[in-house]
């Protein structure tokens, strides 16, 4: 399963209506960071199909949402279970600590 794209309008059916945890990516274009840790969130949505969603939100499109959750930097990691915020990671990691933070999270 690869990661899935939400926007404002869909963020709360996507992330705090879903039943399985899922990790919000707040990311830009511009962000080389946010393309560093891309493909590592793809391979972790493999690792964690049906278990954890993840999910990405580009943030110059949907300004509304980043705007609600009080992001200042990007990338930016949410992780939501049960519709509410359990952990948040702000900057790039390797795909083994990215895992460990979701790990821990659950």
């Amino acid at each position: 399963m690869a990661t899935i794209p939400v926007t404002d309008a869909t963020f709360d059916a996507e992330v705090k209506n879903a039943d399985i945890p899922v990790v919000v990516d707040f990311w830009a274009e511009w962000c080389g960071p946010c393309k560093q840790i891309g493909p590592a969130l793809e391979e972790l949505s493999n690792d964690y199909s049906g278990k954890v969603k993840i999910v990405k939100i580009n943030v110059d499109e949907n300004p509304d949402t980043p705007a609600q959750m009080g992001i200042r930097g990007i990338p930016a990691l949410f992780l939501f279970k049960d519709g509410k915020v359990v952990s948040n990671k702000v900057g790039a990691a390797p795909k083994a600590a990215l895992k460990t933070w979701i790990d821990a999270a659950l």
